[in-house]
């Protein structure tokens, strides 16, 4: 378990969506100082933030932004892309786009601040999944979602004797502008990272933020031709 009361915390992608809902949320549950990231920190709109200038996919910058935030105890990888890509149609530049993002980003942000949380003395590190983790819908941005699980997953096993729990949040649809042309229903970024930090102070391996979520993985014990017949429909 982690308290988030005066803890410092670091969030990717915090001037929007549920980076930005996460960002407000812990300012609610009493954290002590919030490291908010976008490329451009000016759109950082929280007047208690610390707005950093951070692009994921850069060794430099991540360790910028480390050097700026030497006291963080959490890490909320939330930062992520979708270009659409498809495996056969896109130019693979855009399949490596989303891994980059979704995939390594969140590495480098972990490998940057491990050490320092474990000096700190220990923490937490939340990464922000997705139902297309479990459901091969989105080309490349699923794989790279799915990849992302399995570093959580592995993440949870080597920072364990470190101090450093782990917890992955999945959700399906949100009402940001990610899911903004899509017509479903779509949960509150504001509800999501509620139920987040609830699983990251009550130190739950992952968190199901939404129905379908919780949907789709009780569905992974069916047959595989059964999912992927209704997903070709």
């Amino acid at each position: 378990m982690t308290a988030l009361k005066g803890a410092n915390v670091f969030v990717t992608g915090g001037s929007r969506g549920i980076g930005k809902a996460l960002v407000e949320e812990l300012y609610a549950r009493g954290a002590g100082k919030v490291y908010a990231t976008a490329r451009d920190p000016r759109t950082v709109t929280h007047p208690d933030a610390v707005p950093v200038a951070l692009e994921v996919t850069d060794p430099a910058s991540v360790a910028a932004a480390a050097a700026q935030a030497q006291d963080v105890t959490v890490l909320i990888n939330n930062a992520g892309a979708s270009v659409g890509a498809s495996f056969l149609d896109s130019p693979v530049d855009d399949v490596r786009r989303e891994f980059e993002t979704n995939f390594y980003g969140p590495l480098l942000l972990t490998r940057a601040f491990v050490p320092l949380i474990e000096r700190n003395g220990g923490g937490h590190l939340l990464n922000v999944h997705s139902v297309l983790s479990w459901l091969a819908l989105g080309g490349s941005y699923s794989a790279s979602k799915a990849a992302l699980w399995s570093q959580t997953n592995s993440l949870r096993l080597e920072l364990q004797p470190r101090g450093i729990a782990v917890t992955g949040l999945h959700v399906g649809y949100v009402d940001t502008d990610l899911a903004a042309d899509v017509e479903a229903p779509k949960s509150d970024p504001r509800d999501v990272a509620a139920l987040a930090l609830d699983g990251v102070e009550t130190g739950a391996y992952e968190v199901l933020a939404d129905d379908i979520s919780r949907q789709v993985k009780a569905g992974l014990a069916g047959e595989l031709t059964g999912l992927y017949a209704q997903l070709a429909k």
